[in-house]
């Protein structure tokens, strides 16, 4: 194994942008889109954290998610953004290695974390007067810590792993960020069986975590048709919403990039799917969230009311 020469060497991040025929408007919509991610993630953020009303498990849950968005796209868009600026897209081995292990364990604790909150749901609307034995802090504080331990272990074998072959091909990563699939095509190494594990992971990883949303929302599904009231069946199914579509949004690009075939596969398919779960998806989520959500805009109105008051008392 040409371990020192791999070591020794950079690799060359050909990603969307280069690709794209319109490189600088693609440039100004990402950069548009890292903004809005995060200005609207650490708003809901600040706004969980100082609003005591919104001191509940659901939104510990939400105030992580939004943790991990912001995360997750700043560990791959600032990168992408900075080297088409200064048309430099070299990134080093201790650099991919290291953004390879952030970029998984992230992905990995926001999979994880959207099926705690599918039964953090399920247990508000099947069985709201134990909600608070069933959601108490220690169970939710659980489910946090549990998301970002598997998913940094999960990340760390994947990365050591893929990180130890030799790559003395061709240096061009032809994709927005270094991952595992488009990493392999440079290895000169027989890669099958790795990737036949790193296939059966990547739908264990995901389809465990799916089938438990699937089965809280037939739960919750069954319950809300039995709910009399038809304000209460709306309330209930709007509360439901937001998550649905955030679900949707992660796991349809999740298995397009990790469940289908390679064959299935090609560069500019895979730079799209890999954008919109790292650029476009950490900008929506928040929004999704809180537009719909009264509790989330009355704490913003109480918060920024309580600023304007204080910083011009005279208004």
């Amino acid at each position: 194994m040409e371990l020192n020469s791999t070591l020794g060497s950079d690799f060359i991040l050909v990603g969307i942008l280069k690709d794209s025929g319109s490189p600088e408007l693609l440039c100004a919509i990402i950069t548009a889109l890292y903004m809005v991610a995060l200005i609207s993630n650490g708003l809901l953020l600040l706004v969980i954290t100082v609003d005591i009303q919104l001191h509940v498990p659901m939104y510990l849950l939400l105030g992580q998610l939004s943790l991990m968005d912001l995360l997750f796209t700043s560990v791959v868009t600032p990168k992408a953004l900075m080297d088409f600026l200064h048309r430099e897209n070299s990134i080093s081995f201790g650099g991919c290695a290291l953004q390879m292990f952030l970029a998984l364990t992230l992905g990995g604790a926001e999979d994880l974390l959207l099926a705690f909150m599918a039964y953090d749901r399920y247990v508000a609307i099947c069985h709201p007067l134990n909600y608070m034995i069933f959601m108490r802090p220690r169970v939710c504080w659980f489910m946090v810590v549990s998301s970002w331990i598997l998913a940094s272990l999960n990340a760390l074998g994947h990365t050591v792993y893929t990180m130890h072959y030799p790559f003395c091909m061709s240096r061009e990563i032809r994709h927005l960020f270094c991952e595992i699939p488009n990493l392999l095509k440079l290895a000169c190494a027989d890669t099958s069986r790795y990737e036949l594990m790193v296939y059966v992971t990547g739908v264990t990883f995901l389809l465990l975590p799916l089938s438990t949303i699937i089965a809280s929302y037939i739960l919750i599904l069954l319950t809300v048709l039995h709910i009399p009231s038809k304000d209460g069946r709306k309330k209930a199914l709007v509360t439901c919403s937001s998550h649905l579509t955030v679900v949707g949004m992660f796991y349809g690009a999740a298995t397009l990039m990790y469940v289908l075939p390679s064959s299935f596969h090609n560069p500019k398919q895979d730079n799209i799917t890999s954008a919109f779960y790292t650029i476009v998806t950490p900008a929506l989520n928040p929004l999704i969230y809180s537009l719909r959500n009264k509790e989330v805009m009355g704490a913003l109105e109480r918060i920024f009311g309580k600023y304007i008051v204080q910083t011009h008392p005279t208004l």
